[in-house]
């Protein structure tokens, strides 16, 4: 049983202007989005939070294990011409963004791929909306605009220049990042510093009944 649309994916052309990117729309298939949706696991407040922290069950876990199996891998390495066969992954969830947050950026250079997931049912805001840049310089005139809602899929490769970030918004956001990274060194580091993160904002959460 699948939940996502890999002959969409695989008729997506890879843009290379300004780096190299590609957006499939509705990559998570209509009949499955809301079961998905509903097994979204709880996030303790803004930021990223590992897997490892949260409550992985049901058609999310379905999901993601789709993502981490080798179809999805086999689809990034012909996609983007790369071995990844040596190349570990990890994977973040996010449920809110805080107003501060989209600022442009291009990625640490461990990361080869980012892969970004999004899990919203619609979108009014004009924040939030992820943008593909030329430069670092200023959020308009961007190459690309990712719709966050529906499923819509975006996978670009890290590069000094894979500029990208959003107009501020806060509130309720869902995405998940999943990255292949340079090897397993970062996926240890980079989860014991989200897991640390999580823990602090559950002990908050506690007093503060948010």
């Amino acid at each position: 049983m699948s939940y996502l649309d890999f002959a969409s994916l695989d008729k997506t052309p890879l843009e290379r202007d300004p780096y190299d990117y590609f957006i499939v729309e509705n990559f998570i298939l209509a009949d499955r989005f809301k079961d998905i949706s509903a097994d979204f696991p709880k996030v303790p407040g803004p930021g990223s939070h590992p897997p490892s922290e949260l409550d992985i069950k049901g058609h999310f876990k379905g999901l993601m294990d789709e993502l981490a199996g080798p179809k999805f891998r086999a689809a990034m390495e012909a996609k983007f011409d790369l071995d990844l066969s040596e190349r570990p992954t990890m994977y973040t969830v996010r449920g809110f963004v805080r107003e501060r947050d989209g600022e442009i950026h291009t990625d640490s250079k461990t990361k080869i791929l980012t892969i970004l997931l999004y899990m919203n049912e619609g979108w009014e805001s004009d924040g939030g909306r992820l943008r593909l840049l030329r430069s670092g310089d200023s959020l308009e005139n961007p190459v690309a605009e990712v719709p966050p809602y529906g499923g819509t899929l975006l996978v670009f490769r890290r590069a000094d220049n894979s500029w990208h970030g959003h107009k501020p918004h806060e509130g309720p956001r869902r995405a998940v990042q999943m990255n292949f990274v340079t090897n397993q060194g970062v996926v240890d580091h980079e989860q014991k510093r989200h897991r640390f993160s999580t823990r602090v904002k559950k002990i908050v959460s506690v007093f503060t009944g948010r």
